[in-house]
């Protein structure tokens, strides 16, 4: 039952049903090892996230959990921070309603090192309050655009890493703008130091940024043409081909996704193109090498080995070749009114090129951001609420740290110096709020490194400015010297040689290298690169060649290089910048409510159910968490409104169970005097309780389990015995009413037997009454038809006296007549009703009743068959008349004569087979012949000499006979039909025929023709109909399988033979001499 209830329960507070400790200020005891400790256990129950007061600490699982639902926004939204279990949408929540019903300005800094989970946990928090705020189709609209603003600057800013597959390359503040109601507005996005360096050269097991694989992977082979690129990554030297492809990241769909994202957003198709187009600029960029040329004075120049990649480039920024192709070879410096050319060596090029394609790709990446931000800004000018998010690079501790790491852990210097002042802020603002004695706090304040590095006369930035600005040589090592020199003394700076270690130098330290001691650890950087990555320059005649492309995009990006607009005047360096940078956002961050959410990293194997420990303290460490929870605790541990912990505790007091009458402070009075809790331990506030130590409030909690077992076992005591009742009062009422049920079925079980046997005896005395009727009935009958019987047989005796006074001779003959006459009538009578179909071919006829009637009987059927066959033909048009005579004429020559015949029967005769007034192929042949076409065949003529067969086309025209080539349509031979004297063929199932022509015609004089033919019956029947029609006599057809035709001046004998054809069941001809010719049929 306890576990019945365990479930049933509602969960009110992020105390109950805790895994752990939920909130680390309550953790007993403290220290490094039960703070690890308490996020494994929670980490390996799936509870990801825990809190430090306020702060939300989250632990990347490296999967998906079924806890960021539409269901689970509904159960956290408009709920206290501590009512629940501890969730990234709890702290959403409450900064959400801060800034709607409070009218304060929120901000949620995200931080956390590569990989801990930040860019994902900024998605949930925008998707949150984009799904608790307001609906509307405008609203809709912007937060559409807002949530859609992600996927594009993740495809131009992040990257795979080795400790994250989608790390952000680049820091982005997101203020998103509500108005009085909390309906979004717009936003404005700010971006911060993107990792350019990465364009040009990427560590092992990285890659570049994921536009470049997006877009060789979904760009179809249309775009892909259009912007000169191939498919294959290995084309590219700025693509890194060992890592290339991520398991479980489908980059084509993902390209898919962009381009639908930047139209959300508001990109026009051809924003979009340009877009990809300086992408492709910039991947090809890469593959231009140089080659060194001596020249006349000496001096080594570079030139470009294969000029086709440079000209593709050309073509797709519309710039000149000359003019790129000369901004790789020369440097032109301008000093007041002299200009002065100069070559550059290879090394120089390569410097160069890769300086263009890095700042083309920033460049590219500020314009995206401030694209972006022309179309999610606020449209109205209302007042403003304004709720920001930070998603910015983490503390970074690689083994060879540059440049960027510097810049960036100074970045999170600054914003652990805030967060300390902030929490610091809002601690002692809440005491002094609830009126509460303030207890100073000692703490790290890491005031002294951001000195170091910011400081503006002695500050690392500013010597590396002063360095990159003085005349002279400038090197790194001179930068170290003259960190050495000014930061020696400096507690939280070393180096080899710096004056702490004067007469001993460190040899740990290599020695181009210096250490700082941050907050989070100690750091080595390597001072290689620090000055030319902090100049960030970019030769005046590569920008100025840029904003010569005809490219309009590419043209604003380098606004520099407009001769119209030289400025001599240095550009500030990449580190003043981000100084500037990172103290906007710290003023900026000053003006809000912060809300922290800070990402821990559980393995670097980037896989679930793994927690590192010692990974996770060195992240513990750094992020400050052990310091922010003695903060937290410095005065006390835990505090919550007198409501909910009246609410909570109310049962461990008879004076406040089940109901409290009075101000709720009274009751907490009231319940703590009465558990006797030290009063050391707890004060009063204005509106909340503050518990000192966690130990008394697990002691409150132990006491509540204790008791909700006491009165779970109250609870199944009244609930069993109201139960036992409610179960022995409803047996009660199915008893009566099963009783009152089976009454009325045995009283109606008796009824219907009852009526039953009153039913039989009914039926027994009706059906014996009406057996006596029926007995009467039949007697009087039989009487009747006795009378009946004896009066016809008397009345025939008296009228047979009466007739043979009257009977003669020939009555019988009378009778016999009249007899015959009805026996005719009644046979055409039935004959009318057996009369079979109208189908000339249905030889059905009813059977002859009488012997006598049988000359009658066929006389009859052969004028009913005449009859049909008349009505039948009646139904024929012309066309039908002339197909049907043919037929009937082939029949008479042919039937039971030509084997051939039978198989003729159902096929209609067509004629012109050949269609030659359609085929342009005959339209030579055509116009050649000016009558009707009766048959245009294409038949096998037989060879004379030696029997072969040759295809010609086989002409029947009103006059005449023709023979024409197949191939050319050209008229072979031309025969009058008045010349035709004769047909023959044989009996057998082949199409042989020959042709007889008349001694001493023209046509005659190389003999007859012999033919072999498919349509053999047709052709013969045809010529036979025409021949007779224009000559009006008949043609002689003669049907012998063996003939003789003329053949110049010899007759040869052509005669058929049964055979086996070697090719299946086609006649051969061969001629065996000079007087026979041999035709083997099947």
């Amino acid at each position: 039952m306890l576990e019945i209830m365990a479930k049933m329960e509602v969960k009110t507070s992020l105390l109950d049903n805790m895994i752990g400790v939920g909130d680390m200020v309550l953790l007993e005891p403290l220290n490094e090892e039960t703070f690890i400790n308490n996020l494994k256990k929670r980490f390996d129950h799936s509870e990801i996230y825990t809190y430090i007061g306020s702060v939300v600490i989250s632990v990347n699982p490296y999967r998906s959990l079924p806890i960021y639902s539409p269901e689970k926004v509904e159960e956290y939204r408009n709920r206290n921070f501590y009512e629940l279990s501890p969730h990234i949408f709890a702290l959403s929540d409450e900064a959400y309603r801060s800034l709607r019903d409070q009218d304060k300005d929120q901000c949620i800094l995200i931080t956390g090192e590569s990989g801990a989970g930040k860019t994902e946990a900024s998605k949930l928090v925008m998707s949150y309050v984009a799904a608790v705020c307001g609906k509307g189709a405008e609203v809709n609209q912007v937060k559409e655009q807002l949530l859609q603003s992600n996927p594009v600057l993740e495809a131009f800013g992040n990257a795979k890493t080795v400790r994250n597959d989608n790390s952000s390359r680049f820091g982005k503040y997101m203020d998103i703008e509500f108005d009085f109601k909390g309906d979004p507005l717009g936003g404005v996005i700010s971006n911060y130091l993107l990792e350019k360096s990465r364009v040009v050269k990427q560590p092992r097991g990285e890659r570049n940024f994921h536009v470049f694989y997006q877009l060789l992977s979904g760009a179809s082979e249309e775009l892909l043409n259009k912007l000169k690129l191939e498919r294959d990554f290995s084309r590219y030297n700025y693509l890194s081909l060992d890592s290339a492809k991520v398991n479980g990241v489908d980059d084509a769909a993902n390209f898919r996704t962009v381009r639908n994202a930047m139209q959300i957003v508001g990109f026009m198709d051809h924003e979009a193109e340009s877009v990809l187009a300086v992408v492709a600029a910039v991947l090809k960029l890469g593959n231009i090498e140089f080659k060194p040329e001596s020249r006349v004075n000496g001096l080594d120049e570079s030139k470009i080995k294969d000029k086709n990649e440079l000209k593709e480039i050309c073509e797709l920024t519309g710039i000149d070749q000359s003019v790129l192709e000369r901004a790789f070879s020369f440097r032109t410096v301008e000093a007041k009114q002299e200009k002065v050319s100069t070559t550059l060596n290879v090394a120089q090029a390569y410097y160069a090129r890769d300086a263009l394609a890095k700042n083309l790709y920033s460049r590219l990446f500020s314009w995206l951001v401030n694209r972006i931000n022309e179309s999610i800004k606020a449209q109205t000018k209302v007042r403003k609420k304004v709720m920001g998010v930070l998603d910015i690079y983490g503390f970074e501790i690689f083994e060879d740290n540059s440049f960027e790491q510097f810049i960036i852990n100074y970045c999170n210097e600054k914003l652990q110096q805030i967060f300390i002042e902030l929490t610091l802020k809002e601690e002692q603002e809440e005491y002094i709020r609830e009126d509460i004695e303030w207890t100073h706090i000692d703490y790290f304040n890491n005031a002294i490194i951001c000195d170091l590095i910011e400081n503006n006369t002695n500050g690392i930035l500013a010597m590396l400015d002063e360095e990159c600005l003085r005349p002279g040589t400038v090197t790194d090592e001179t930068f170290l010297e003259k960190l050495n020199q000014v930061c020696a003394t400096h507690q939280h700076f070393e180096s080899r040689m710096s004056k702490c270690s004067r007469f001993l130098n460190d040899t740990s330290l290599p020695h181009s290298c210096f250490r700082i001691q941050h907050y989070a650890g100690k750091v080595l950087y390597q001072v290689e690169g620090f000055v030319d990555k902090n100049n960030d320059l970019l030769y005046r005649d590569l920008s100025q060649a840029m904003w010569k492309a005809s490219h309009t995009l590419i043209k604003s990006l380098f606004p520099e290089g407009n001769p119209a607009k030289i400025n001599l005047k240095r550009p500030p360096t990449a580190g003043s910048q981000f100084k500037a940078s990172v103290a906007t956002l710290m003023k900026n961050l000053q003006t809000k409510n912060p809300n922290y959410i800070r990402c821990i990293k559980p393995n670097d194997k980037k896989a679930a159910h793994i927690f590192n420990e010692a990974l996770v303290c060195h992240q513990i460490r750094y992020l400050g968490l052990l310091e922010n929870v003695r903060v937290r605790r410095a005065g006390y541990a835990f505090r919550q409104a007198y409501e909910p912990c009246l609410e909570r505790y109310k049962m461990l007091c008879k004076q406040t169970w089940p109901h409290w009458k009075g101000p709720a402070r009274s009751g907490v009075e009231v319940l703590f005097n009465e558990l006797e809790i030290p009063v050391e331990e707890y004060s009063f506030g204005r509106s909340k309780i503050f518990i000192r130590n966690p130990r008394t409030l697990f002691k409150l909690e132990d006491l509540r389990k204790q008791r909700l077992e006491d009165l779970a076992t109250l609870i199944q005591k009244i609930y069993r015995g109201w139960k036992c009742r409610t179960h022995f009062l409803l047996m009660k009422k199915s008893q009566i009413v099963i009783a009152a049920w089976f009454r009325r079925f045995a009283q109606q079980k008796r009824y219907q037997q009852t009526k039953s046997s009153a039913l039989v005896i009914q039926s027994y005395i009706r059906g014996w009454k009406a057996r006596k009727i029926l007995r009467e009935l039949k007697h009087q009958k039989r009487c009747k038809e006795a009378v009946t019987t004896i009066a016809a047989y008397w009345h025939g005796t008296q009228v047979r006296r009466e007739y043979r006074k009257f009977f003669r001779a020939n009555a019988g003959k009378k009778i016999y007549e009249f007899t015959l006459q009805r026996i005719v009538q009644k046979y055409f009578l039935e004959m009318k009703n057996k009369m079979p179909s109208l189908s000339p071919i249905d030889k059905n006829w009813p059977s002859r009743p009488y012997l006598f009637l049988d000359p009658t009987h066929k006389e009859l059927k052969r004028i009913f068959h005449l009859w049909r066959c008349k009505k039948y033909r009646d139904q024929f048009t012309d066309q039908q008349k002339l197909i049907y005579e043919e037929k009937l004429e082939a029949s008479e020559l042919f039937k039971d004569k030509k084997a051939l015949y039978p198989s003729s029967v159902g096929q209609p005769f067509q004629g012109a087979y050949l269609e030659i007034n359609k085929n342009p192929k005959y339209k030579k042949l055509k116009d050649a012949i000016e009558e009707k076409i009766i048959i245009a065949e294409v038949v096998n003529k037989i060879n004379r000499a030696n029997g072969k067969s040759t295809s010609r086309i086989f002409l029947l025209t009103n006059n005449n006979l023709l023979l024409a080539d197949q191939k050319s349509g050209q008229i072979k031979s031309e025969v009058p039909l008045v010349d035709v004297t004769k047909v023959s063929m044989s009996s057998q199932n082949d199409g042989f025929f020959a042709v007889h022509l008349k001694e001493g015609s023209e046509a005659a004089s190389k003999g007859d023709f012999l033919f072999s033919s498919d349509h053999l019956i047709e052709m013969a029947t045809k010529l036979y109909r025409t021949t007779l029609s224009q000559t009006k006599q008949k043609l002689n057809i003669e049907i012998s399988d063996e003939f003789l035709v003329q053949f110049r001046q010899d007759k040869v004998c052509v005669k058929f033979i049964q055979g086996n054809q070697k090719n299946g069941s086609v006649p051969t001809c061969k001629r065996k001499n000079n007087r026979l010719l041999e035709v083997a049929v099947p």
